[in-house]
């Protein structure tokens, strides 16, 4: 834990330090307010103590700035003109305590040991609440909106409508859902609304009898009557069908579910949590959504901020996925290059997390040493050429005026990846093969465009 003195005497700071550092607090100092002030905005302080008179401002301005900057921060104000108005302002403030000098050691002490309790007790419960969100990653003003609303609505059977661009980690925010709410050992059930056809995406949906149709060759249990229990995931619910959504609403409104080909009802118990990257309400507008379903699905709207909007988190991120890849390509890199860090905290994720999520699976592949580096020689070629989409498409970010040579990108691309992959297969093509997501044909096809028979001869072949 970290503690902050601001005070104009330097013997009282001499002491506050000294007794500070039994409590084994890393301890920082200032003379002045202008001072404190420097460090209140540099660091992020547990507890500190504060003259309430400075040459050059006043200890209850510097608790202020301390509560805005952590909220949960302790601050014990100290003076030798003790007033009654000035601790009430204080304790209003936020203030721990109110102590007066010249002050008793052995009082101050009982007070710090109070406050280090409370400090310590704070710290396990926010250790506790972390664990509940560790697949939200993010400390970021607009993430702990997300959290805190999570948090209230997850042991309640309310539908929810989460809403936000692709690529922002919906799902992610549906499981956390489900893993905080009373349904988490039963089972978590997704599927995209936009990914099956009308009359495929009904039968997945709602089941169906041996018989129904032309293939049903035995019964099948529907995704909903599956979810029965836990929480059904309806991802890109804009996509549904109008068809296909009055039969949803008829389902939520009397919870039972009628498998195709078959005459008998099944009631189920389950608990609906839907998304979309569009704007239902324009959809509604427009007659591609029913209204009606609209307000039974959104009791409760979760926005999930874009990553442009939350970029604190960046760092989070690429830590996590850096450990992530790691672990997957058997790497190790001791951190993120400076160069690197920089690129991704002003680069403008169109694809959110999913983008950088790629960007940095791309830069493990093909650094080494001991930072990880951006995946191409000058973390400007990514603006200026190509970079992943969320669709694992290329999209264009930014066109140079001459033109490119879309044979030569691609095919420079195309030889880097197979080359990085070889390389991280210790020259054994099998292995390369299946780091790329080919079959050995594949690649010993795709790596031969570039190759001499001379060059290939050199590589370890290893076809078992």
């Amino acid at each position: 834990m970290r503690a902050l003195i601001v005070d104009d005497e330097q013997s009282i700071r001499e002491i506050l330090k000294i007794i500070l550092s039994e409590f084994d607090f890393d301890i920082d100092e200032a003379g002045s307010f202008e001072e404190g002030k420097k460090k209140i905005e540099e660091n992020y302080y547990d507890l500190a103590t504060f003259d309430l008179k400075l040459p050059d401002g006043t200890g209850i301005d510097l608790l202020k700035l301390l509560k805005d900057r952590n909220p949960k921060a302790e601050a014990i104000m100290m003076t030798a003109f003790a007033s009654s108005d000035t601790a009430v302002e204080a304790i209003k403030i936020g203030a721990y305590d109110y102590i007066s000098k010249p002050f008793d050691v052995n009082e101050l002490r009982l007070l710090l040991r109070n406050v280090k309790k409370k400090l310590e007790l704070e710290h396990k419960l926010s250790e506790e609440k972390e664990e509940k969100f560790q697949d939200l990653i993010g400390k970021s003003p607009a993430i702990k909106i997300v959290k805190e609303t999570i948090e209230k609505i997850a042991p309640y059977d309310i539908n929810v409508l989460i809403t936000g661009e692709s690529g922002t980690g919906k799902e992610v925010v549906a499981k956390t859902i489900h893993k905080l709410s009373k349904r988490k050992d039963k089972p978590f059930v997704a599927i995209n609304c936009a990914s099956l056809p009308a009359d495929l995406l009904e039968s997945e949906l709602f089941g169906y009898k041996k018989g129904a149709f032309t293939g049903a060759t035995s019964d099948k249990k529907g995704l909903i009557e599956e979810a029965n229990g836990g929480t059904l995931f309806l991802d890109e619910i804009g996509e549904m069908p109008m068809s296909l959504q009055a039969k949803l609403l008829r389902f939520l409104e009397e919870r039972k579910i009628r498998p195709l080909g078959s005459t008998k009802e099944v009631e189920v118990d389950v608990r609906i949590i839907s998304a979309t990257n569009r704007n239902l309400e324009e959809e509604i507008e427009k007659g591609n959504f029913r209204e009606d379903l609209y307000y039974r699905l959104s009791t409760i709207i979760i926005k999930i901020p874009p990553l442009r909007e939350r970029k604190e988190d960046i760092p989070l991120l690429a830590e996590h996925f850096l450990k992530e890849f790691q672990e997957k390509y058997g790497k190790k890199f001791e951190k993120i290059s400076p160069d690197f860090l920089d690129f991704l905290m002003k680069y403008e994720f169109k694809g959110n997390i999913r983008e950088l999520r790629n960007l940095l699976e791309k830069a493990v592949i093909l650094s080494d040493g001991e930072e990880l580096k951006s995946p191409v020689k000058k973390t400007s070629d990514i603006n200026s050429v190509y970079i992943d989409n969320p669709n694992d498409e290329f999209y264009i970010k930014a066109f140079p005026e001459e033109g490119i040579d879309l044979k030569k990108v691609l095919g420079n691309i195309e030889k880097a990846l197979l080359e990085k992959g070889l390389e991280l297969a210790g020259g054994t093509k099998t292995k390369a093969a299946e780091i790329l997501g080919l079959s050995f044909r594949e690649f010993r096809y795709r790596y031969s465009k570039y190759n001499s028979k001379e060059e290939e001869k050199e590589i370890v072949v290893d076809e078992n």
